[in-house]
């Protein structure tokens, strides 16, 4: 794909329902854009089945990134997901029963079974966020808004810090002009401190091998 914008949104589009497995900040990236897209009002009543799983030891992992979602997303993005740690058996039971409905859904409705042609997808999520310092200190991290518009920045604020950390383009411009500062409400900004906080204390934020320095800064 062209960009990664292009990639989220065939992901989407192609699958029946999504397994999250442990990551780092571009497994929030990637599933923060889900939120936002599941969260527009006029996807209220698209079924998509989304799964959080690992084995015992990402039960840290997936706590922290609930309580990120919970402190700044709410329970209406909350509810459009669950967690099962430690039971693979579980999960692929409970997807293939979830998947097998968004199909039949599909069938009764003459819709598609291949491609999720009715899901909205607004504009600002196909087009490519080029990270900036500039448009990095600029996104709208603020409860002012639609919910499906803060999961948008917050998917933005999560693709700066990957291109920061891994990407030429974004190394090049931390490397000049230093850490991409990142500012909203108050809340909205200690919950993602505390995530990024844990991501790098589990060793989800740098390449193996290599010492973290953070490509972002918080304001809080």
């Amino acid at each position: 794909m062209p960009d990664m914008e292009k990639r989220l949104e065939a992901f989407v589009r192609l699958g029946h329902g999504f397994v999250v497995f442990p990551g780092g900040a571009g497994t929030a990236e990637e599933l923060i854009y889900l939120l936002g897209i599941l969260l527009h009002p006029l996807n209220s009543d698209r079924l998509f089945p989304l799964i959080f799983t690992g084995p015992e030891s990402s039960r840290e992992y997936f706590t922290e990134l609930v309580h990120f979602i919970e402190t700044t997303l709410g329970p209406d993005a909350r509810a459009k997901f669950e967690v099962i740690i430690a039971d693979p058996a579980k999960v692929a039971t409970r997807m293939h029963a979830q998947a097998s409905a968004v199909i039949e859904r599909r069938r009764r409705k003459d819709e598609a079974i291949y491609f999720n042609w009715p899901l909205v997808t607004e504009l600002d999520l196909q087009i490519p966020f080029d990270a900036t310092h500039e448009h990095m200190a600029r996104l709208a991290l603020s409860r002012d808004q639609p919910l499906h518009a803060l999961a948008r920045n917050l998917r933005c604020a999560f693709a700066g810090i990957v291109s920061g950390n891994v990407k030429e383009e974004g190394m090049r411009r931390v490397e000049a002009h230093g850490p991409f500062e990142i500012r909203g409400d108050k809340q909205i900004m200690q919950a993602l401190d505390r995530l990024l906080h844990r991501f790098v204390a589990q060793q989800r934020m740098r390449l193996p091998g290599r010492a973290y320095v953070p490509s972002y800064r918080v304001v809080t």
